[in-house]
């Protein structure tokens, strides 16, 4: 029986080994490790890819969308629209910032957020939307910006599993008056540890939120506002640019395994794939299907040797944490269906054209 992993990273460390083992006898040589030289080569090369004026690198992507949410001075009275069935992390950056996150769900098909529900949850108090490009899949931010502007709110993307995906043209990341990115190891350009990063073309924003980002500080010793501890550090800033040379390949590699994955079980009925369109570049950071018989179908994968995941089992209204939103069960339907019937198949750099075959024969003969 084979093994197939859910995700790993040894292929991806395995093609960078040499790379690495260089740039750490640099690293140890130079002896500098907070704010040096890497981590602003790391922040100008993020940025380009982007084509976008700045980036600021920070400790992880919660600090990307709370400092995000700072540098725009959202807070206590103010609400934030954001999507209902994205990690926890979305919603606790709005939280920590005092301000109120609004849910609203996605399309079942796209696992997005659309302008017809955000519509819906538009008030006096609304002061900007998260889109998250949930999966690796861009929003439509033709449509989202176009509401954004009607309504003079703010865009902060949530571009964490979405590096490199792209939206007519343009790279997601980009879109928004600031734009919130993890580096999370796992994550599509990922780091050997935290860190996290916020893109933006306004130079004020900039300012402001390396500041908060570093004390509170711009000259040491001297601090001009409450700011906090979040610096990408240089170790995590070497492992990125290397990692972000061969980012457009990775990316490629999961979409032609994705299209494997979608001919070989087309014909399955009881299975909904990922959607696809000509205007967006999805580059599937995880390949999520539903069905209805998701928990039989997890073990029975399980049973062959090959793990898969839950994004995510449980949705954040439902989460103790958040029980002070008074979002009984029920609440956001679509939401919580697809936490009952989404299953996440493996996908990741060096999987093999065989281990997809082998995952579609075992997911074909269950439902014979």
């Amino acid at each position: 029986m084979k093994h197939i992993p859910f995700y790993t990273l040894v292929h991806q460390n395995r093609l960078i080994e040499s790379e690495v083992h260089s740039f750490y006898k640099d690293l140890h040589a130079d002896a500098w490790y907070i704010l040096g030289k890497r981590v602003l080569q790391f922040e100008k090369e993020y940025a380009a890819y982007h084509s976008i004026k700045h980036c600021i690198g920070v400790g992880n992507g919660l600090d990307a969308l709370i400092l995000s949410l700072r540098a725009l001075e959202i807070g206590k009275g103010d609400e934030v629209i954001v999507p209902a069935n994205s990690f926890i992390a979305t919603m606790l950056a709005v939280t920590q910032v005092g301000a109120t996150p609004i849910l609203v769900e996605p399309d079942s098909r796209t696992f997005n957020i659309t302008t017809e529900e955000i519509q819906k949850k538009i008030s006096s108090k609304t002061k900007a939307i998260i889109p998250v490009h949930l999966y690796g899949l861009p929003c439509d931010m033709d449509a989202i910006g176009a509401l954004a502007k009607k309504h003079n709110l703010d865009i902060i993307e949530d571009n964490a599993q979405a590096h490199g995906a792209m939206y007519k043209n343009q790279k997601t990341g980009s879109f928004g008056i600031v734009n919130a990115t993890s580096f999370y190891p796992v994550k599509p350009l990922g780091a050997f540890g935290d860190g996290g990063a916020v893109t933006t073309n306004d130079d004020e924003l900039n300012k402001k939120i390396r500041l908060l980002g570093n004390y509170g500080s711009a000259e040491k010793y001297y601090y001009q506002t409450v700011g906090v501890n979040s610096r990408l550090d240089e170790i995590q800033a070497g492992v990125l640019s290397i990692k972000l040379k061969y980012l457009e390949g990775w990316n490629e590699e999961r979409v032609q395994l994705a299209g494997l994955y979608a001919l070989l079980l087309k014909e399955v009925d009881a299975v909904l794939l990922p959607v696809s369109s000509s205007d967006w570049k999805h580059i599937y950071h995880q390949y999520v299907i539903q069905t209805e018989n998701r928990d039989e179908l997890k073990e029975h994968l399980a049973k062959h040797g090959i793990e898969t995941g839950i994004h995510y089992p449980v949705p954040a209204h439902l989460q103790k944490a958040y029980e002070f939103l008074n979002l009984k069960k029920g609440s956001l339907p679509i939401t919580e269906k697809l936490s009952e019937t989404i299953l996440s198949l493996p996908i990741y750099t060096g999987m093999q054209k065989s281990d997809v075959e082998y995952v579609c024969e075992v997911i074909r003969k269950f439902y014979k």
